[in-house]
């Protein structure tokens, strides 16, 4: 696969980008396409490994040794056909996935992992340069109709997959726009909407329905639904945010990241926001909690609106910058990140513990906290967290942002009045086929499986629309992806 020494030969270079001071002027990706030469060197990269752990890190068991080998060749619209036979949207995946592929890449067990991410990016992109990508409508109608609830990419590849088998699809949506949180949650700087627009058109030329504002269990009964179609498919996401009740909670200026992140994207789109509802950091002292993607996510747009300075606080301890030895390759490295978002500034700090806020006129001024340090684990096996005595501290702030993470699926309204059974952790819960234990309703992504990645998301649209193709039919020829297959 690819050069037999070109990993040896050849550097990994990942895509060129626009320095940190220049990129916090605008909210556009800041990406650069790589030469033809430049993608197929790192095509060239991609090892003859034998067993492509690459692989078996993807959950959607994206076909990679082949498709860098393709594009080290040349063959760009082959190498397109190929990553297209098992993931629907490359073009997320290589902007917005932390490339769990890429960690289990043999190359990275001493060395630089292949550019599995950007090469995705790049073959996609050549694809919609080229002309290649095009609706491709079913040969034929098999007369089944299929309800998906929820148009984030759970929702999206599930809808693909099965009208391409030629049921018939409706996707409903809450909100104004298609996209679910890769529309209104990822800012704009990592994923420009007009790339998941061109998807939603391609989309619909090839048959797939798609109705905005429409709220199941709200203003469209789920009875009306269950009559009208001879499946349903769940794909709401994990949209109860984690929340922090401590005193001083109710203070002005505290809001939840899913508040903060979707009404910037609304106003890049052109919605106009009553000044008196705008959550702006422009000029503030801004404190995110939480150091995830979603806490990057705030950290970038409060840059872009001109924050004074901006700390983003985590619980936990700093990750080491290499591997720990009972952590070894091809598991997920747990090691210290930095985003695009942090290296364009900002103070992150570990180990502290948000106490209360303080403030006066009913407005945050001061975050209260102490410094932790982990003892050994407790009956339930975690670590114990300890407060470090004489460590308090306060910190003046004028916007707090919560970026700790989705709780569940909001169960008031259509799970509740679907029936649907929940697991342990709220989650709607499913069979290997992705059925709940309502015949004929199915469930996929973060709605089931909990917050996680979209690559995953993607892999459980997909799992899904086969189990209800399945169902309806009686037999299937859309494919499972790899990494959700059941164990035996």
């Amino acid at each position: 696969m690819g050069k037999p020494t070109g990993f040896k030969e050849l550097a990994r270079q990942g895509l060129p980008q626009e320095s940190p001071s220049e990129r916090v002027q605008h909210w556009a990706e800041f990406y650069q396409p790589w030469s033809e030469q430049q993608a197929r060197d790192q095509g060239a990269r991609c090892m003859n490994c034998s067993v492509p752990f690459c692989m078996a890190g993807c959950p959607l068991g994206n076909i990679i040794p082949d498709f860098n080998d393709l594009v080290y060749r040349g063959k760009w619209r082959e190498a397109l056909e190929e990553l297209h036979s098992t993931n629907n949207f490359p073009e997320f995946t290589g902007r917005i996935c932390p490339a769990p592929c890429e960690a289990s890449c043999v190359l990275n067990i001493n060395d630089d992992p292949v550019t599995i991410e950007y090469m995705e990016r790049s073959i996609v992109e050549r694809g919609w340069e080229e002309g290649w990508i095009t609706p491709q409508p079913p040969a034929s109608r098999t007369g089944k109709s299929v309800a998906v609830v929820g148009s984030g990419p759970a929702g999206l590849a599930a809808a693909m997959q099965l009208n391409r088998a030629g049921h018939l699809v409706t996707v409903f949506e809450r909100d104004e726009h298609i996209g679910g949180l890769l529309r209104l949650g990822i800012p704009d700087f990592k994923l420009e909407k007009h790339i998941i627009q061109r998807r939603v058109d391609q989309m619909e030329a090839e048959g797939v329905i798609f109705r905005t504002g429409v709220h199941v269990g709200k203003n469209y009964p789920v009875d009306q639904l269950k009559s009208e179609f001879d499946a349903i498919c769940l794909t709401g996401g994990s949209t109860i945010s984690r929340d922090l009740p401590i005193p001083g909670r109710e203070l002005d200026g505290i809001h939840l990241a899913m508040e903060y992140l979707p009404q910037q994207n609304r106003i890049n789109q052109g919605a106009k926001v009553d000044a008196s509802e705008r959550i702006v950091a422009e000029g503030k002292r801004v404190v995110i909690l939480g150091g995830g993607d979603t806490g990057s996510d705030c950290l970038g747009t409060a840059h872009r609106q001109g924050a004074e300075v901006v700390y983003q606080y985590e619980l936990l301890p700093e990750p080491p910058v290499e591997r720990r030895a009972n952590n070894p390759w091809p598991l997920w490295p747990t090691i210290l990140r930095t985003s695009s978002a942090q290296e364009e500034g900002g103070v992150r700090d570990y180990n502290i513990l948000t106490k209360h806020f303080s403030g006066s006129n009913g407005k945050v001024e001061k975050l209260h906290a102490v410094r932790l340090e982990w003892g050994p684990p407790d009956k339930t096996g975690r670590p114990a967290m300890v407060e470090i005595p004489g460590s308090e501290f306060e910190i003046d702030c004028d916007l707090v942002l919560l970026a700790l993470g989705f709780v569940s699926p909001e169960r008031v309204g259509m799970i509740e009045d679907l029936g649907v059974s929940l697991d342990p952790r709220g989650n709607v819960q499913t069979d290997a086929n992705k059925m709940t234990d309502v015949p004929g309703i199915f469930a996929a992504g973060d709605m089931s499986r909990g917050q996680s990645l979209v690559v995953w998301a993607l892999a459980e649209g997909r799992e899904a629309a086969r189990g209800i193709d399945l169902r309806l039919m009686d037999k299937t020829s859309l494919p499972h992806s790899v990494s959700t297959v059941p164990s035996m």
